[in-house]
């Protein structure tokens, strides 16, 4: 496998082919959403993230660049961007990498031992390192409110598209009201 390409679509379907939840951003193969769910034992566990990938040109020989498209509380996410500070994905990646380490591996990671001294969610590394016990419950908030499995499911733009929809009780009730009224 000597052309990026090909390795591109090889990791991609290693990926698509393990557990995780894959969604192709357009027709090209560099840009996907994959689901991610906190690891276990935790604060972060049972939250579920929408992460974006984008596979640069020179994938593997570059880094993929990666953002939670959800909210998480982390001192080395981004909470307005989403942009992660990750050592292992911007300055030390090697083609020996694949994207299922990414997921299975330097996210975990990264949510496991952040690193609060090289911060880009400042309030965050300052709470974490002033009180660790608030800003575990801080953590599990944000999972509460940002990180369901509907959170993740569902595309942003969508959200704004489905308001004018009718919910499932909503077209039940319109149909229960219609049969109510038939004549006998």
């Amino acid at each position: 496998m000597s052309s990026p390409s090909k390795r591109r679509e090889m990791d991609l379907m290693k990926l698509m082919m393990s557990d995780y939840k894959v969604e192709m951003i357009n027709d090209g193969m560099q840009e996907f959403y994959v689901e991610f769910h906190g690891p276990k034992d935790s604060p972060y566990q049972g939250g579920v993230w929408k992460i974006r990938v984008e596979l640069p040109d020179a994938y593997p020989y570059k880094s993929p660049s990666i953002g939670f498209i959800n909210k998480i509380y982390h001192p080395n996410v981004d909470e307005m961007s989403g942009s992660v500070c990750l050592d292992v994905i911007n300055q030390t990646w090697s083609p020996m990498f694949d994207l299922v380490n990414v997921f299975e591996v330097f996210l975990p990671q990264l949510l496991l031992y952040p690193n609060p001294s090289d911060p880009l969610n400042g309030e965050a590394a300052a709470l974490m390192m002033r009180d660790r016990s608030t800003y575990d419950l801080r953590v599990k908030e944000y999972c509460e409110k940002y990180a369901k499995p509907e959170d993740a499911g569902s595309k942003p733009e969508e959200k704004s598209s489905s308001d004018e929809e009718l919910s499932e009780d909503e077209y039940a009730s319109e149909d229960e009201q219609v049969a109510g009224k038939a004549d006998p």
